[in-house]
């Protein structure tokens, strides 16, 4: 019985398990807002990437 007493008054694992929830909950965030602004951060990079490559060409 005892035993029993101190497995649920033993809180020494739950802050990993918090810590763990807060950062699946951060990842889950991460990718619903990748997802939801794709085109624009596609858009984005290719523009980027079209200037770069203007000016890599000019540099030749």
């Amino acid at each position: 019985m005892n035993l029993a007493k101190r497995f649920v008054a033993d809180e020494s694992g739950a802050t990993a398990i918090e810590y763990g929830l807060v950062a699946a909950m951060m990842g889950i965030a991460v990718v619903t807002i990748f997802t939801a602004f794709r085109g624009k951060l596609t858009e984005a990079f290719d523009t980027m990437g079209d200037a770069l490559k203007t000016q890599a060409s000019n540099i030749k």
